[in-house]
C-alpha cells in the first residue's frame, strides 16, 4: 500500500516536469518551490545559529536551501537533491526545497550565492562539496548553517559554530579494520585524494600499531588504465600471507581481488572501508575472492519509509553514503527547524555527525556481520 501511495504522490512530478522537483506540487500539506535559482530574490534576513536556537514549533515549514556544483560531485548532484526531496516529502508538513547551483568551487562563485541564498530567505544548507569547496567556504565564514555530507570534520580546519559535517570517517574505519591486519600490510590506492590519504595513513598509523614487532607495508598505486597486477603479485614472497587493504573504487577492487587468487598470494584477509560496501562486489568476484575480506559500513540505520521513498526516485540510500549523510543532515536540520523527533539516532559532536561502524563480510549472497 505504501508503495501505491506514495506512486500516486509522485505521478504529477513525473508527467510534468522535467526535474524531480516543480513548483506547486500538489502534495498533502506541501508546498515545493521551483528549483530554478533565478527565482525573484527576496529580503534579505539574518537567522541565528542552529547551536543558539531552540527547535521551533512543530508545524514549522522546513525551508532547505541546496548548493550544488554540478561538474564537480557528478551523479551525487541528482542524488543528493532527491535524497533531500524524499525525505520532506515523507514528512507530510510544508516544506521548501531549492537548489542552487555552481559553475564551480571557486571563491567569487560560492560567495555569490552564497549571498544569493540568504537574500532568498533560507538559513539552513545543504551542500555536498568537495574539500576544496569546503575550503572555500570556511575561509568566507558566513553566518549561515551549513552541512556537508561529504566532508568529515578532521579533513577540515574550521572553528565555526555554523558549520556541520557528515562525512564517513575513513580513519576510525581504518583503525578497526587494521586490529584484524598482520604484516606484511600491503596497500592499494588509486591517485584520487581520498586514496592517498588513507593510503597514508594506514602506512603510518599500521607501523605505530605494531613498533616492537613485524610490522613491513608494501604499498602499490594501481593507475585506472591497469588489468593486470602480474608484475606486482607474481611470485612476490614481500607480501606472501599479508593483510591486502584496497583503497579503491569498486570495479577496480574486484580487479585486485580476483588476481590475488589467480597469482596465488595467499592472502590473510583483504580489507576495505566504506568505499566498497556496495551490492556490485557480490556479483562481480567470486566467493573464493572474498570470502575472507572484511568492510568497515557505516551505514547501520535504516528506515524503510525513506529507502522505499528514495526507491522510487531512483535513489539508493542503503548503500550510497553521501545519499545516506545527506538524509542524516536534512533529518537534523528539520529537528533543528521544527522540533520533531529525529529519524536518525546519530550523535552529533562538535558539529560532527557520529555514525557506529560494524564489520561486515561478503558472503555468498549478502553482506553478514564479521565475526
Amino acid at each position: 500500500m505504501i508503495r501505491l501511495y506514495i506512486f500516486t504522490l509522485l505521478l504529477p512530478i513525473a508527467l510534468f516536469c522535467e526535474s524531480s522537483l516543480t513548483s506547486n506540487v500538489p502534495l498533502p500539506k506541501t508546498d515545493v518551490q521551483n528549483l530554478d535559482p533565478t527565482l525573484p530574490e527576496s529580503t534579505n534576513v539574518e537567522y541565528p545559529s542552529a547551536l543558539e536556537a531552540k527547535p521551533a514549533a512543530s508545524d514549522s515549514k522546513l525551508r532547505i536551501a541546496l548548493l550544488i556544483p554540478y561538474s564537480k560531485i557528478g551523479r551525487y548532484a541528482t542524488s543528493t537533491t532527491n535524497a533531500s526531496f524524499a525525505y520532506l516529502m515523507s514528512k507530510n508538513r510544508p516544506f521548501e526545497l531549492k537548489s542552487y547551483k555552481i559553475e564551480d568551487e571557486s571563491y567569487d562563485e560560492i560567495l555569490k550565492t552564497l549571498k544569493k541564498i540568504q537574500a532568498d530567505g533560507f538559513s539552513y544548507i545543504i551542500a555536498p562539496l568537495t574539500q576544496s569547496g569546503e575550503k572555500i567556504v570556511s575561509k568566507i565564514n558566513p553566518q549561515i548553517n551549513i552541512y556537508f555530507p561529504t566532508i568529515n570534520k578532521k579533513d577540515t580546519q574550521t572553528t565555526s559554530k555554523y558549520l556541520y559535517y557528515g562525512g564517513i570517517d575513513y580513519r576510525a574505519q581504518s583503525d578497526l579494520l587494521l586490529k584484524e591486519s598482520v604484516s606484511p600490510l600491503v596497500i592499494f590506492y588509486d591517485k584520487s585524494e581520498i586514496g592517498e590519504q588513507l593510503s597514508n595513513y594506514q602506512e603510518y598509523k599500521f607501523k605505530q600499531d605494531n613498533a616492537t614487532t613485524r610490522n613491513n607495508v608494501v604499498k602499490f598505486s594501481i593507475p585506472q588504465q591497469i588489468t593486470s597486477l602480474e608484475d606486482q603479485l607474481k611470485d612476490n614472497k614481500r607480501i606472501s600471507g599479508g593483510s591486502f587493504f584496497v583503497n579503491t573504487p569498486i570495479v577496480k577492487s574486484g580487479m585486485i581481488m580476483s588476481q590475488l587468487t589467480l597469482y596465488n598470494t595467499n592472502a590473510t584477509n583483504v580489507l576495505s572501508t566504506q568505499t566498497n560496501y556496495n551490492p556490485l562486489l557480490l556479483s562481480m568476484t567470486q566467493y573464493q575472492d572474498r570470502k575472507n575480506m572484511i568492510i568497515a559500513n557505516s551505514i547501520t540505520q535504516n528506515n524503510d519509509e525513506l529507502i522505499e521513498t528514495n526507491s522510487l526516485l531512483g535513489n539508493d540510500i542503503v548503500y550510497e553514503w553521501i545519499n545516506y549523510t545527506t538524509t542524516v543532515g536534512i533529518d537534523y536540520f528539520s529537528y533543528i527547524i521544527s522540533g520533531t523527533k529525529r529519524e536518525y539516532n546519530i550523535e552529533n559532536v562538535n558539529n560532527q555527525m557520529i555514525y557506529p561502524i560494524v564489520l561486515l563480510q561478503p558472503s555468498v549472497s549478502r553482506f553478514i556481520l564479521y565475526k
